[in-house]
Order: structure tokens, then sequence, then C-alpha cells
């Protein structure tokens, strides 16, 4: 009776069938396990870091920690360049050189005109004169002189040889470029044959840049001279001067130094030519010769040829 019942209700009580039905799914896992560990191997647990966290509350040495796990330099605080002037871009209240200096007799009123205004002036210059012993005791204007003298010699030695590197020593950043300008592919053969007059002191002036503190000297020397110039192309042809002929020379050279640097020197800055002064003599350039013209055949020699023409032709 059981069995029947049991029978009868059996497709009732017993759940359904899942029918499974192929489909495509999404995996993990490779197709080929083969060279697992290697793509394995291809990434990188990184830890992300906590946006929550507040680094203000952080002590020294947490920051530092963190920072090094990051793998991040600590911040440094901006410095700004420093920046090295080593010379001034010009002359401060230049020398005024009086006309005829080097030619006037001692006796003319021109000349006496001229030491009358130089004691005028002579004030400024001892001024900036005690300023510079302030920063060297030991200075004295007539051992300058002969020590400017010798700088002078030194810096143009220097430029004639090609020795560049002693060239700054004596030599300003302003003055420098001047020094080189048209020197290349030339030769150049300079002698100081000698001193017709002592080099005196003529002009002195002191001056601050940017800051108080920062103070520079000038003074200008004047040098009356005997030298020897000649100046050769790179074909070896003379361009300007001769080194036979010696000329004697008149120059206002500027010396400058850096009072408030230790280490400062005094170095040649520029050279102060005078609106009297005569020009200078152009140099003998190479130049390309030209193509000669034409010859231009006379009119009546071809009114000749003209009228011999039909004559042939009759024939």
């Amino acid at each position: 009776m059981a069995n029947t019942v049991l029978t009868k209700l059996h497709p009732l009580w017993r759940p359904p069938q899942l029918i499974c039905l192929p489909s495509r799914t999404t995996t993990t896992k490779h197709f080929d396990p083969k060279f697992r560990t290697h793509r394995a191997k291809k990434y990188q647990k990184i830890e992300l870091p906590d946006m929550n966290e507040d680094e203000n509350k952080f002590s020294e040495q947490k920051m530092r920690q963190k920072m090094k796990e990051r793998g991040i330099l600590p911040p440094r605080p901006w410095m700004e360049r420093p920046f090295y002037i080593g010379a001034t871009g010009g002359i401060f209240e230049p020398y005024v050189p009086p006309e005829g200096d080097g030619k006037a007799s001692l006796v003319s009123t021109s000349r006496a005109k001229q030491t009358v205004q130089l004691l005028e002036k002579k004030s400024k210059s001892m001024l900036a004169i005690r300023k510079v012993k302030s920063f060297d005791e030991d200075f004295d204007t007539k051992e300058f002189c002969q020590q400017a003298q010798n700088i002078y010699i030194k810096a143009h030695e220097s430029l004639v040889n090609g020795d560049l590197q002693a060239l700054r020593t004596y030599v300003t950043e302003k003055a420098y470029p001047e020094f080189k300008h048209n020197t290349k592919l030339k030769t150049i053969r300079w002698k100081f044959l000698e001193s017709l007059e002592p080099p005196r002191v003529v002009h002195a002036r002191c001056t601050d840049v940017i800051s108080k503190e920062n103070i520079f000297g000038q003074i200008t020397v004047r040098f009356h001279s005997r030298q020897q110039l000649a100046v050769y192309d790179r074909f070896g042809r003379l361009l300007h001067g001769s080194e036979i002929l010696a000329k004697d020379v008149l120059e206002y050279v500027v010396f400058e130094k850096h009072l408030s640097n230790l280490y400062g020197a005094w170095r040649v800055h520029d050279k102060i030519i005078p609106d009297w002064a005569p020009p200078k003599e152009p140099s003998r350039l190479t130049r390309v010769k030209p193509d000669p013209e034409p010859v231009k055949v006379e009119e009546e020699v071809g009114e000749a040829q003209k009228d011999e023409q039909p004559a042939i032709a009759d024939k």
C-alpha cells in the first residue's frame, strides 16, 4: 500500500532536476598554467597611501620614516642663486684729459690754465685715495704707479703671447672682450721700450654697487712712453704699425679694484681717449683686384666695317 502511495506521490515531492547549459565565464586562471610563476612576478603590490591621514600631526621622526619608505627626499629651503659682481660696467666720473697734454710747454698759457683746473678737481681724488687707504693701509700712489705700469706691460705681453688665462688676472671682465676684439688669426708684435715721463695718478674715484658695503675703486694713471707695435694678418702681411719704427704713446689707463673683496687686485679696466686726440691710422686691408673694364671699340672702325660689307656682297 505504502509502496503504491509513494510511487504515486514521487513526482510531486521530488525536486526538479537542474539543467546545466554550456556558458562562458571570466576566470583569473590562464588557459595555459605554464610559466604562471613568471606571470605572477610581472605584478607588484604597492602600498597605497592613506588619504585620510593628517601629515601635519606627524612628528619629525614619523615624517622622516614615512618619506624614507616612499623614497622621497626632504624638501630643501629656497636659496637664491648667488650673483657675484667682479667689476663695474664702465667708468664713473671719467677723467677729462686737458687739451694739448704732452705737447704744450710749461710756460704756455694753456698749460697754466690746465694746472689750475687740475688743482680744483684734486680734492675729490684725494678723498677717494683716502677711501682706498681705509681698505689698504700700505697703499702709496708712487708705488702704485710702478705697479700699474707692470700690470699694463704684463697684460699686453699675455695678449701677444696668446696666454688668455694670464690675461684674465691683469684685465677686468669689461676690458677682456675689448682686448680680444679683432685679434683672431692675427700675429701681434709689441714692445714697451721706455717711459718718457714717469707714470702718475691723475684721477681717482670710489663708488658703491648695490649695497653701501660693496665698494669699487678706480684710479686713472697717465702713461707717456715709447712703444713698438706691428700687426700681421694670417698670411703674414703687415696690417698696422712697424717693428722698426717706435712711436711716442700718451695714454690714460683706468685701473679698478674691488676694495670690499679681501683678495681683490688692481686690473686694467678701460682706456680714456680724449676728443682732441688725432684719428687712428687705418689698417692696410687686403682687397680683391677688380676685373679690367672691357675696351670700347671706336665708332670710326665700326662705320668702316659697315661700308665694306655691301661691297663684298656686290661682288
